[in-house]
């Protein structure tokens, strides 16, 4: 009986282990990581986002446009106000208000947490310096940027047009310069 309670007992306290374990990061909006990434020491990475179509995915959805693509899909809500459009114009569009950190909005449309997570874990200065500490805090960094792009850019897209991505990802890569 004590061999059945103490396996019992495993398998159903296992699984709430490991769901208190798992950390639950949020978003905290592109002011947060603009502080340290607007620097030319750091890439600029703030200004070629702020420069790239990123920047203006959201407010592409307030136009007539926008709206017209999403009547013709069938949508009967605004571009602005249709799932569909916001999963690729808008970065955690989807998640509870819970997860995002007063500096979040919507209107910057796809932003850094788009493609590196919710930064509330790495956000700070002394965990960004650490790339491996980052990473175990919650930063994506991915090695095959076609694999990540084409979660929006894809034929599924209404305005699907084919890129050669390795070009696209030239005018957006952000790397922090090697030091001399």
């Amino acid at each position: 009986m004590l061999k059945k309670i103490i396996i019992l007992t495993f398998i159903f306290a296992t699984p709430l282990y490991f769901a208190q374990s798992k950390k639950v990061y949020k978003y905290v909006g592109v002011k947060k990581c603009r502080m340290c990434h607007r620097k030319a020491k750091q890439g600029e990475q703030f200004k070629i986002w702020k420069n790239s179509k990123h920047s203006q995915a959201y407010k592409t959805l307030l136009t007539k446009k926008a709206d017209s693509i999403a009547a013709k899909k069938g949508f009967k809500t605004k571009a602005a106000k249709t799932p569909e459009c916001l999963k690729c114009h808008v970065t955690a569009y989807n998640v509870k208000t819970s997860l995002l950190e007063k500096g979040y909005k919507k209107e910057d449309g796809v932003t850094c947490e788009s493609c590196h997570g919710p930064g509330s874990a790495y956000k700070k200065r002394k965990i960004m310096k650490n790339k491996k500490l980052a990473v175990a805090n919650g930063l994506l960094i991915y090695k095959d940027h076609k694999k990540l792009c084409t979660t929006c850019h894809n034929p599924d897209s209404p305005t699907f047009v084919a890129r050669d991505f390795d070009k696209m990802w030239a005018k957006i890569k952000h790397n922090i310069p090697k030091k001399k």
